[in-house]
């Protein structure tokens, strides 16, 4: 509804929901105030049973980005963005996003540009990567697209 999906569904299966986000050509029917500088929108459904729940109550898109400041490592629980906490209008607390003792959790997911048909792209390695690549190129069949 967003965003022209032009991948197989069984793709959007195999990488979602979990840690990665796709970013596919906006539809027009998305808020033209969200990304307004591009023609295209980021998609990620995390495997996070709060969130998910959250989103299915809402009528509409969430727009969120990240509780860190950019380049920083992401953040997993509320108490770890707390010098945040006076520049925000909300924080719900719905438990950590993953393994607080991981490295890996904090990489962000992995962002991967697949609006040019039979390419992709990645932005942002993440903490997917391998399996994400793995899924494109070997079973999908998709290139990378060189920048």
């Amino acid at each position: 509804r967003y965003c022209q999906v032009n991948v197989p569904d069984e793709l959007l299966r195999d990488l979602l929901p979990g840690p990665v986000t796709l970013v596919l050509k906006r539809s027009e029917e998305l808020n033209k105030d969200l990304n307004p500088f591009t023609s295209l929108v980021g998609v990620r459904i995390p495997n996070h049973p709060f969130i998910r729940e959250l989103a299915r109550a809402c009528s509409g898109p969430l727009a969120l980005t990240s509780a860190n400041i950019s380049c920083r490592a992401s953040t997993l629980t509320v108490s770890e963005f707390q010098d945040l906490w006076p520049q925000l209008s909300l924080i719900i607390d719905g438990g950590p996003t993953g393994d607080v003792q991981s490295p890996e959790c904090r990489l962000g997911s992995t962002v991967v540009d697949l609006s040019v048909s039979g390419k992709f792209t990645i932005i942002r390695p993440g903490c997917a990567l391998t399996p994400t690549v793995e899924i494109l190129r070997q079973k999908y069949g998709l290139i990378p697209e060189s920048s």
